[in-house]
């Protein structure tokens, strides 16, 4: 399956809106969108908003699905704004291109809010056994509530790859305590930089999923060095 590909970013068609109204539609999913974050995608040319005769900025219908598209990426996967430019700039020249760290069947479905998949609808999107959902969660690795987010496919995509491997979710139960360690260290240095940062244009938890990218980053780097090294 293609990933879904978000609106281009033009200002064809009637709809035009002001930033209070671009803000007023996606806050509800991005609470922590911003008029600056707005400038500062729009600065980074990930999408370009017309102008009003004063110098307003408008936002199209196109650039509303563009920003929701973004925004989702950042949210659910952690990308880097770079690796979210390459994708739209090659959506833009017409190709199909796949996203680094987003499953297939993951991707039609990050735009906009998350789809909710019971168990059954879990194991039929992923390929897995009810067995290895059931000890995923028992594990920690995947939350014990009755319904599942989108992104959890890619999740347990992964595990029946392991699993084909011999590593089951019990042998992988340490990595959500490894995780939530990360996590800490990523919000003591935010909050660290925060507090030498007086200007404080970017809220917290922007820099805090910028800098966890950083960290997962590189961690595929060294554990990449690593097995270079394995005889």
């Amino acid at each position: 399956m293609a990933a879904a590909q978000p609106a281009r970013s033009t200002q064809s068609g009637s709809v035009s809106l002001s930033i209070g109204q671009v803000l007023h539609k996606l806050t509800p999913e991005f609470p922590d969108l911003s008029p600056s974050k707005l400038r500062f995608l729009e600065d980074r040319n990930l999408v370009k908003p017309g102008r009003t005769a004063a110098g307003y900025r408008t936002y199209s219908a196109a650039d509303v699905e563009r920003l929701r598209f973004i925004l989702g990426l950042q949210r659910d996967h952690y990308l880097p704004l770079k690796v979210i430019k390459g994708h739209l700039d090659a959506l833009d020249r017409g190709e199909s291109p796949e996203l680094p760290g987003v499953s297939r069947s993951v991707q039609p479905v990050v735009v906009g809010v998350p789809n909710r998949l019971d168990r059954s609808e879990l194991c039929e999107h992923s390929g897995a056994s009810e067995d290895l959902v059931k000890e995923a969660v028992s594990q920690g690795l995947l939350p014990s509530g009755p319904l599942f987010e989108a992104r959890h496919v890619q999740i347990v995509e992964m595990l029946v790859q392991a699993e084909g491997f011999g590593l089951s979710p019990r042998h992988l139960r340490g990595m959500p305590q490894a995780i939530r360690r990360e996590l800490d260290l990523v919000r003591h240095a935010v909050d660290a930089g925060s507090q030498r940062n007086a200007k404080g244009k970017r809220s917290q938890r922007e820099l805090q999923r910028e800098l966890a990218g950083v960290v997962q980053q590189l961690r595929e780097a060294l554990l990449r060095q690593a097995l270079d090294g394995l005889e």
